[in-house]
């Protein structure tokens, strides 16, 4: 995000900078990998721990805006992470399809030309993969708003790559081997729903921004 601030000029919150910022999120991201991860570990029949991407997401908006309450913080702080938290799953996810059977994120079997077997002798739907460009798909829109001076997505682009990222998520989960917790619905399932209302909620309380393509703080 640091090169399209300097092409543009675009200035985000200084509170996201400060250090006890970072720790807030960086220790809730880090406590929501493992414990969302491992949970779902053990409603999927393993035992061990584990750790998950939607986990440390989960917990870091949970700690930020535990911070931001705690420290009166009105201000919406994420506009900085909306790019690299999409290239980051788009990059993290492909680290996920060569790791092969060992990282649990593998798909469903599938009789589809493209599936992948990961060693084990039956073709899966390469989910990471779909995860991957989905992503992908989404940094390339953002770059492309931003470039263009889109003051809406510039303002709320961390929450629409969360409302996408739940949406997206919550549909490629239903291709995944995991152990239900509610009906078909996988923790997982849960927690992507969590991100697409918190994501929604926040776009809907969002001050009100031009459409139109102009300079905007972000």
């Amino acid at each position: 995000m640091w090169w399209l601030s300097r092409v543009r000029g675009l200035q985000f919150p200084r509170q996201s900078f400060e250090l006890s910022y970072i720790a807030a999120l960086v220790f809730g991201a880090g406590i929501g990998a493992y414990i969302f991860g491992t949970l779902n570990l053990w409603a999927s029949g393993m035992a061990g721990i584990a750790r998950s991407v939607e986990g440390a997401l989960a917990g870091g908006i949970i700690a930020i805006e535990l911070y931001k309450w705690r420290h009166g913080i009105s201000l919406r702080t994420g506009a900085r992470f909306a790019l690299p938290f999409a290239v980051g799953v788009a990059v993290g996810r492909l680290g996920c399809y060569f790791a092969g059977l060992e990282d649990f994120t593998y798909g469903t079997p599938t009789a589809l030309p493209w599936g992948h077997d990961f060693g084990d002798g039956v073709s899966r739907h390469p989910v990471q993969l779909y995860e991957s460009l989905a992503m992908a798909a989404f940094a390339a829109f953002y770059v492309g708003s931003v470039l263009n001076r889109n003051a809406a997505v510039i303002t709320n682009g961390f929450y629409l790559v969360l409302l996408y990222y739940g949406l997206q998520r919550f549909i490629w989960e239903f291709l995944k081997p995991y152990g239900g917790l509610l009906g078909p619905f996988s923790l997982f399932h849960l927690l992507s729903l969590f991100v697409m209302v918190y994501a929604a909620v926040m776009l809907a309380t969002a001050p009100r921004v031009s459409l139109k393509h102009e300079r905007a703080a972000a």
